[in-house]
């Protein structure tokens, strides 16, 4: 018998019929799925019964957990601040993508930032292109990532050098026409277990909620993160949507700019295409818009 099909009777019961996953369980299954170890009929069946069903913690829990077995890790500068790490799996679709701003930014002030994602928008730009035409090219393994942050506190890593078996999930976008539990996972990634500042940026309300749960357990025993509402799916603040930014400290959350619940008035900027992009966010660079310079400063406390 399909040592799956058990499973996916339980998962695969639509919204209202569907169990959950214990974590042991949600550990091992996204283990295998890492691990190229669940044939595509199987595969398909539980990355779409996961998408209608929703993870619950427990399951998020062994996701990450399995996850985190297989990822490598960056080296951060010793004695200095903790290295922000920034997701990039998104692009640019109507506005400029700003997330290297907030990079070069915290790189300014010494803080070490790691920008590590993929990409497969045929409709959006790529961030790695923008990345490429601001002279910040991708580096080819996870050790010159590392040089990279003692040198220039800066550095970009594809995806599949981190986790190949993310990156062949997330891949399956395109043929699935959805996104799955990876996309989710992916969020939650640590390439520096310890020395690190997560960014989790989430585009939808109910996003907030389910990563608000997850982040408390991941940041016990001194973890650091920043729960915040994306930019087109960018981990930059938006700039003129009112400042939500939720610092996690130990397990507990902390609102970072509790003072500033409005709106304001700020120009959006369209030029979506690489080099426009790239100029734009040189001629911000010694005076960025308030929402970023709030982000900014938000993630330099979590660093200390």
């Amino acid at each position: 018998m399909n040592e799956f099909a058990p499973l996916i009777k339980e998962i695969g019961r639509g919204t209202r019929g569907a169990r959950d996953m214990d974590a042991a369980t949600a550990e091992r299954l996204f283990g295998q799925m890492l691990d190229g170890a669940v044939p595509d009929m199987e595969l398909g069946a539980i990355l779409l019964s996961m998408r209608i069903k929703g993870e619950s913690p427990a399951e998020l829990d062994g996701f990450v957990r399995a996850m985190q077995a297989r990822t490598a890790q960056v080296d951060v500068p010793a004695g200095g601040p903790r290295c922000v790490l920034l997701p990039t799996f998104n692009g640019a679709r109507k506005q400029a993508n700003l997330m290297p701003l907030v990079a070069l930014l915290l790189a300014r002030r010494g803080v070490p930032v790691l920008i590590f994602g993929r990409h497969d928008f045929d409709s959006r730009e790529s961030p790695f292109a923008l990345l490429d035409a601001m002279g910040l090219p991708a580096a080819g393994s996870v050790a010159e990532a590392s040089a990279q942050l003692v040198e220039r506190r800066l550095a970009s890593l594809p995806l599949h050098l981190l986790n190949p078996g993310l990156d062949r999930l997330m891949a399956l976008r395109p043929r699935l026409g959805v996104r799955n539990s990876g996309h989710s996972v992916a969020k939650l990634l640590d390439a520096a277990p310890g020395r690190s500042v997560r960014v989790v940026a989430v585009t939808h309300p109910e996003y907030l909620d389910s990563m608000g749960q997850a982040l408390p357990p991941l940041t016990r025993g001194g973890g650091r993160a920043l729960l915040m509402r994306a930019s087109e799916g960018e981990a930059y603040a938006h700039l003129r949507r009112r400042a939500h930014l939720i610092g996690f400290f130990g397990g507990e959350p902390v609102e970072l700019h509790p003072s500033d619940t409005t709106d304001i008035d700020w120009p959006l900027n369209d030029c979506c295409e690489a080099s426009a992009n790239a100029d734009l966010i040189r001629t911000l660079l010694d005076s960025p818009p308030p929402r970023i310079a709030e982000q900014v400063e938000a993630l330099a406390q979590l660093a200390l």
